[in-house]
């Protein structure tokens, strides 16, 4: 049932994107090549073949999107660094670009000028191409000294005005995308040791980052250092099964606990080490494809996060399921459980992406019991709708955010430590090997035409009224919301039709006319010259 309150005083709210997705400018200034541009530029890699080379043009276009920020009237703003953006080979001692580190200054400058507080990721997946093939990238342990020596660059060059710092944003999708199945940049699958020899090798980098600013900038910029986990919920089939109750323990510790219990206490969920070691001994492995963290590692690494950060999407039935004695085994088949989903949940935008709010608050309350009821901040929570669909009415999105956002709510009464919240995302941009085939912003882009103008989709109006009456005071207001949004979007879809009209207009002005032109000077040439030969 839907609960009706608000959030405590000062509870932040807020937006966020990510660099690769919305920066473009991806070899302009200086700039150095990331994993994703490589990837993305070897054909079927993402669908359609398209890249995120301009993105959402977001690096020229700062300030005007710092005034969708004051216009959507939220707390913070969540953004990445590209790490080659402002170290292009991603080794400090071989070159620093100043006019990345510039633009940072400047994005985070224009941000604090307008009361919005900068939350900053150092990694959201892009990085260094040059690191990737001189070394392996994650797979290689030295990336933890150049991870750390690039994070203390951005901890000097802005940490007197950033106070929130996440170390990794969503590693679970690095190491399991990126190094298992391939689906995501640097494309390699490789096997059942990928993903967790990465995900180790992050775990480590994060641990000494998070010292790094405690013994070194701590004292003098008071601020904090998390990391972003993102996690479904996994719900048993039948909870009076003890064997499904087993498997949606397993589905939530093997995605959220893989990397947030070493952190809240000291090593690998119990389970993984079992699953994990149980299968490798069955290929005949003298070791487990797990690796391990030795005495001083488990003491180094646990405590090193001042809050977690989650974001979270939606939720799957889970069920057992025994995979049979494989040669190869992988992540997916470690677990040994089936993933369900009722079609009974409404699912807006892409069929990975069921709205099931209710699980929401049973992960936060998991963590709540798991780690010691940490601080946490959610820092990605939306939903897509289909690129094919110009959907600027978005009542599914409207429904999601307003149940979601109610679960923290309800969350927070179960004594939660949640203290800020934010959407996903600010603008409609790259979405990685979907490409621009879903569409997750408050904000839609008409990519078609060459200025990228930004239009606010209904949800806009929308989020601003919970921010404003900072959650959900009562039925009638909250029903007076959503009919006040509605009216505003199909406004705005007239000024988009309108603007579509004029981009149509200007393409067929700069395509067709001089197209006409140039055959009718052919045209005339030819008449000519029959009409000269005729008379000679």
């Amino acid at each position: 049932s839907f609960y009706y309150g608000t959030f405590p005083e000062g509870f932040l709210w807020g937006v966020g994107s990510s660099a690769y997705q919305t920066e473009g400018a991806w070899d302009k200034d200086g700039k150095g090549p990331s994993i994703w541009d490589a990837f993305t530029h070897r054909k079927g890699k993402v669908v359609r073949n398209e890249t995120g080379d301009s993105a959402c043009d977001g690096y020229y276009r700062v300030k005007d999107d710092i005034q969708l920020l004051k216009e959507l009237r939220v707390n913070h703003y969540l953004l990445s660094i590209s790490w080659p953006r402002i170290m292009p080979t991603g080794i400090k001692a071989e070159q620093l670009n100043e006019k990345g580190i510039q633009f940072y200054n400047d994005t985070i400058n224009s941000l604090l000028e307008n009361n919005i507080t900068p939350i900053v990721s150092l990694y959201h997946w892009d990085l260094p191409q040059v690191l990737q093939e001189k070394y392996g990238g994650w797979q290689n342990i030295s990336m933890i000294n150049y991870f750390n020596d690039y994070a203390n660059l951005c901890f000097e060059k802005f940490g007197d005005r950033v106070k929130h710092w996440i170390t990794f944003s969503n590693p679970w999708a690095v190491a399991e995308n990126g190094y298992e199945t391939g689906e995501h940049a640097p494309g390699l699958k490789l096997g059942g040791c990928g993903a967790y020899k990465a995900a180790h090798h992050i775990i480590k980098s994060h641990a000494k980052v998070w010292h790094s600013y405690n013994n070194t900038w701590r004292k003098e910029q008071q601020g904090m250092v998390g990391i972003s986990l993102t996690s479904g919920w996994g719900e048993p089939v039948d909870p009076h099964s003890q064997t499904d109750r087993d498997a949606a323990e397993r589905y939530i510790q093997f995605h959220l606990g893989w990397f947030a219990n070493p952190i809240y206490r000291g090593d690998y969920p119990e389970v993984m080490k079992n699953y994990v070691g149980r299968k490798s001994a069955q290929q005949g492995l003298g070791t487990s494809r797990l690796p391990t963290f030795s005495v001083q590692e488990k003491t180094y690494i646990k405590g090193t996060s001042d809050f977690l950060g989650i974001g979270h999407f939606t939720t799957r039935y889970v069920l057992q399921k025994n995979f049979p004695f494989l040669q190869v085994s992988g992540y997916d088949t470690d677990r040994d459980l089936a993933e369900l989903v009722d079609p009974n949940w409404p699912a807006p935008g892409p069929k990975w992406l069921y709205s099931v709010p209710w699980g929401f608050r049973r992960l936060l309350n998991f963590i709540k019991t798991q780690y010691g009821n940490p601080l946490i901040y959610v820092t990605e929570n939306g939903v897509s709708e289909p690129a094919q669909c110009t959907q600027l009415c978005d009542e599914g999105r409207i429904q999601y955010l307003k149940g979601y956002i109610n679960e923290i709510l309800k969350a927070l009464n179960d004594g939660v430590n949640v203290k800020g919240y934010t959407a996903w995302s600010l603008l409609d941009k790259f979405e990685w090997n979907k490409g621009f085939s879903e569409k997750f912003g408050l904000y839609h882009i008409d990519f078609k035409n060459k200025n990228k103008p930004r239009y606010p989709k209904a949800s806009v109006d929308y989020y601003k009224k919970i921010i404003s009456a900072n959650g959900f005071p009562n039925p009638r207001e909250v029903e007076n919301w959503h009919r006040k949004a509605m009216d505003t979007c199909s406004t705005t879809h007239q000024h988009l039709a309108a603007d579509s009209l004029i981009t149509h207009m200007e393409t067929v002005t700069e395509i067709v006319l001089p197209t006409v032109f140039t055959l009718c000077i052919l045209i005339c040439i030819v008449l000519l010259i029959f009409y000269l030969r005729n008379h000679a």
